[in-house]
Order: structure tokens, then sequence, then C-alpha cells
């Protein structure tokens, strides 16, 4: 929370988006608009709140760390939030840093039901069928009557149920971290896995990139899945070893539909592009008309709490902490 002392000596906003796009915005800030263009738009030293450029990579989002020496909020527009860890260490004792829960939720949700009805019934082969001018009709699976499993059932994965709720499947099953019940059913433990992976047709991955998370989908997660099974992934690429994944896309034995890869963007000549089976989009879950609305919802919002003094939503960390880089 901001104090008298620090509004007065660093009361700047940096904010990704021109302030007079941004309506309600709290009085008593100085707002800059900087979206990791060369320069910046004002002495850092006097920034207090710092909003992360959306899709600008992390060495730009980095960038003006060092030098703000008296920010007290770093914001990001993303649920993730790996690409700032690193700049933890040079933020000063306890600045905090927020996500975006909730800000992606609608769009990458649509996403994820879109791969999954796009994968099963083999869109891209009708596509690259009218390409070729060929009418080639063709019995392919629906999303009815089949078994999802999300993986990672945090906002986003809840959103997914959502959205999956109408198209009549056999059952959805949960996992998250830890078990706990919701008014849908019971979220199973990442321990549970290895006994739920054999019993679904679809697998999404919705688990944020965390060290336990990290190599989560390797060979032994893959072949406990059964034959024609679907991988969706719309989390972090790093999650899914892509080697054991072009092995079973490869044997033509499990299919795939990648909003994210490892490594990513995905080279030129990369076999994950011409792997058999697999249906890729380049990390576009987040960037749809859904994003600006929510994203400038968010900040005003969270401004406001700021200028209160109040505490503030979707703090994953703060810096100087034990444990904190």
């Amino acid at each position: 929370m901001a104090t008298a002392e620090q509004r007065t000596d660093a009361n700047d906003v940096w904010l990704p988006f021109p302030p007079g796009e941004i309506e309600g915005l709290p009085d008593g800030f100085r707002y800059r608009h900087w979206d990791a263009g060369p320069d910046f738009p004002a002495d850092p030293a006097r920034c207090a709140f710092y909003v992360v450029p959306y899709m600008k990579g992390a060495e730009a989002s980095l960038r003006p760390l060092p030098r703000m020496s008296r920010v007290r909020v770093v914001q990001t527009l993303t649920a993730g939030i790996e690409h700032m860890l690193p700049g933890l260490s040079r933020m000063p004792p306890g600045a905090q840093l927020c996500n975006a829960r909730g800000l992606h939720d609608a769009s990458t949700a649509e996403l994820a039901l879109t791969l999954i009805l796009a994968a099963l019934r083999d869109i891209p082969g009708f596509v690259r069928s009218q390409d070729a001018g060929e009418w080639r009709p063709d019995f392919r699976p629906a999303l009815a009557d089949k078994s999802v499993l999300i993986v990672g059932y945090g906002s986003i994965g809840s959103a997914i149920e959502d959205r999956l709720t109408p198209f009549e499947c056999a059952r959805v099953v949960r996992v998250a971290r830890t078990a706990r019940d919701t008014v849908r059913g019971p979220v199973h433990p990442l321990s549970d896995l290895s006994a739920l992976l054999p019993t679904a047709d679809v697998v999404v991955l919705a688990a944020p990139l965390t060290e336990g998370t990290r190599g989560l989908v390797g060979g032994d997660f893959l072949a406990r899945m059964k034959d024609g099974a679907l991988l969706v992934n719309i989390a972090r690429g790093p999650i899914v070893d892509t080697q054991a994944l072009l092995g079973e896309l490869e044997s033509g034995r499990l299919r795939a539909a990648l909003d994210v890869t490892d490594p990513e963007p995905l080279p030129a000549g990369h076999p994950l592009w011409h792997a058999p089976g697999v249906l890729i989009t380049p990390h576009v879950g987040g960037p749809s008309s859904a994003f600006l609305p929510r994203a400038k919802r968010l900040l005003r919002e969270q401004l406001t709490l700021f200028a209160a003094g109040e505490p503030l939503r979707n703090v994953v960390a703060t810096a100087g902490e034990s444990g904190c880089a």
C-alpha cells in the first residue's frame, strides 16, 4: 500500500495503455504511458506502480526494474509471472508482485474449447482440402460422450469446464496441486494423475509453470494416456517434454493441440510443425477482443485499492520475503 511519503516522493504510475483510454483512474498519481519502447517516459525512480507491458518479453519487461528504486507494486497482465520472477531481487523490500488472475479466463477457455473441437473434428484437414479444392467428407470424433481431464483447476480451468458443460461430455475430471471440493465435484490432487490419465479421451493442461510442473508431461505421463487421446496445452510450453510428445505423435498413438510450445516461438523447421496429428496456434490464448476491457477493469480496481491504502488483489510474491529471489 502507498504511504503519504511514498505518494509524495514517487507517485508515477507506468501504464502500457494511454491513460486517457482508461476511465475511472484515481486522482493523485502521474500517469505515464510506456509499452516497452526504447525510451522511458520519466525517471524510473519516481515510479510507484509499474504495469508490465503485455507480450513484450522478459528482457523488455525487466529493463526498468533496476532503476525503480521506490516501486511498490509490479502488476503483470498475465496469469503467469515466471518472466518477472528474476526481477524480484531488483525490487525494493516490501514491493509486491501481482498477477492478472481472472483476466484471461474467458479468452483462454474459448481457445481451449476451439482447439478441442478443431482437433477432434479435424478442421485443419478440411481447411487443407478446401485449399486444394477437394471435397473429402470424413467421419470424425465428437466431443459428446468424451471424458475430459483438466490438469490445473484454477480460474482458467474452471472457465474451461463452464464451456464444456453444454457439450454432453461423459464426465469432466479436475486435477490441481491439492485436493478440494467444488460445487461441481471433487478436485483431485496431482498424485492421482497416474490413475486418472488412462480414463481420459482429452487431457487439457491449464496449470501454471512452476518447478513442480516443469516437465510434468513427460514419457511416463504420455504413456499412461489412452490410445487415440488428445493432449491440449493452453498453459506453458515447458510443462510438456517436447521430445517425448514428438515420439507419441510420430507413432500415431496420441494427438495434440498446442497453443504453447517448448521452445517458443517454435523455430522454422522444428519437427513439431509437421508432426502427424498436431494442431498449433502461436500462443494466442490471451490476446483477443476480450483482453482490453478486462485489463482496463483490473488496473482501475488495483489502482483504486492502491490509492486508498487497501490490500491489493492477486499478490503472488513480495520482495525481500523469505523464499523470494
